[in-house]
């Protein structure tokens, strides 16, 4: 038998990804996400708003298969863990076999923030928004890194989406600060 049957016969079995596997489409949270953004918007205070913030994080970081599910759940840990490398690794892991799948790209833009490599962030947070539209993390993390490069004018029309979506985010307080430089636009 040749190599690639053999590497194909076991990525069906043991749930490794063969050779010619491709990353299955994420899974559609749409009217979870609608639900969740409704309730946030309806929330009584900050907490019971993070409650709810909480299960969306639960809802984007829910990766297409198996595999792209460990990848992310690696990234993340590494992520916590400050081995920053080692997360970067896992996640372009996770981009490359999934590369419409949003949270990738989220997530290495949270590692490169962390890193203070504010210009490689910004890329993959537009990325990440384009592919969810209703990233509420990406959205916020895209207004925050916006600020790093003291682009404070589209940092405040950014965060204003984020917070049209969800009013009780904690940047919210970032808003008066920045929107003094929403005019030079």
């Amino acid at each position: 038998m040749k190599p690639c049957v053999i590497a194909l016969l076991l990525g069906l079995f043991l749930g490794v990804p063969a050779l010619a596997q491709v990353c299955p489409d994420a899974p559609d949270h749409s009217t979870a996400l609608t639900e969740l953004i409704d309730a946030a918007q309806r929330a009584e205070n900050a907490s019971a708003a993070l409650e709810i913030s909480n299960q969306m994080w639960g809802l984007w970081a829910d990766a297409p298969d198996r595999y792209a599910q460990e990848l992310l759940d690696e990234g993340m840990s590494r992520r916590r863990s400050h081995d920053y490398a080692g997360a970067l690794k896992a996640i372009e892991a996770l981009i490359e076999y999934c590369p419409d799948y949003a949270e990738g790209y989220n997530q290495r833009a949270f590692v490169n923030f962390l890193r203070a490599d504010y210009a490689a962030a910004l890329p993959d947070l537009e990325r990440a928004v384009a592919l969810s539209p209703r990233h509420i993390a990406a959205m916020t993390g895209q207004a925050m890194t916006l600020m790093a490069l003291e682009r404070n004018a589209e940092a405040a029309l950014t965060l204003r989406g984020a917070l049209k979506l969800n009013p009780w985010l904690s940047e919210r307080n970032l808003l008066p600060i920045l929107e003094q430089y929403e005019d030079s636009l």
